[in-house]
């Protein structure tokens, strides 16, 4: 659509005009698409990010200023973004206490620190010995800040092994779906069922902290620990 068409509908839908709102949504839902999927390692559904951008959009329709010689591409995405962090910030899935954030940094500079002196990656105990704490405290400091990993993210350390677990998923080959399989076998019951219901089900988070009698937020965090150990296992 052309700039010029564009301001138009923008004026008839700041007057009140439902259809020109309607077309300006259309028009400009990839430019949602496309923000959305910036945020899909989030924790939050596709879907739910689409909407949040969309009210963005909304505001952006309302708010711009036809005055000004500006695209109005340019003028929406900061809305479109701004809507989808302010929600994020606001309905974060691990609220993560600030002396739990301070011990995972320290672990993290102890852990860099004793690299170079025993020239390989501390394990966890050591870095507990450092730090003159639990090693199950330190587990838990970097569990909480880690960051939410998705599906979609490659398995493999370098670029010749870019395949995501949803792949694995996905494919016939006997030998992955074995190896997937044994992966499976080595989770909690629990762990197990909730990957099943997410991955095979095609449940949301919401609907499967529902069919386990739990939290959308505890089930975020399982998910995200989840799927760095079957990261690591494959």
């Amino acid at each position: 659509m052309d700039m010029e068409r564009t301001r138009q509908l923008i004026a008839q839908s700041q007057q009140g005009d439902l259809e020109a709102r309607s077309r300006l949504i259309e028009d400009n839902l990839p430019l949602v698409h496309s923000i959305a999927r910036r945020f899909l390692d989030r924790g939050i559904e596709f879907e739910d990010l689409l909407q949040i951008g969309s009210l963005g959009l909304l505001k952006a329709i309302q708010d711009f200023d036809l005055a000004y010689d500006v695209k109005f591409s340019t003028f929406a995405v900061p809305k479109i973004m701004g809507e989808i962090k302010q929600h994020l910030r606001q309905s974060s899935p691990v609220k993560v206490a600030r002396s739990m954030r301070k011990l995972a940094s320290d672990a993290l500079r102890v852990k860099d620190s004793l690299s170079h002196t025993l020239g390989r990656s501390p394990t966890i105990s050591e870095i507990a010995a450092e730090l003159n704490t639990a090693p199950e405290e330190v587990v838990c400091a970097l569990e909480a800040v880690a960051p939410v990993i998705s599906l979609q993210s490659p398995l493999g350390g370098d670029e010749e092994d870019s395949r995501a677990l949803e792949d694995i998923v996905t494919v016939s080959d006997s030998q992955e779906l074995f190896l997937l399989r044994q992966a499976l076998e080595k989770l909690e019951p629990e762990e197990r069922r909730l990957i099943l219901l997410r991955y095979f089900a095609e449940k949301s988070q919401s609907q499967v902290a529902e069919e386990l009698g739990t939290s959308q937020a505890q089930i975020s965090r399982m998910e995200a620990r989840i799927i760095r150990q079957l990261r690591h296992e494959l």
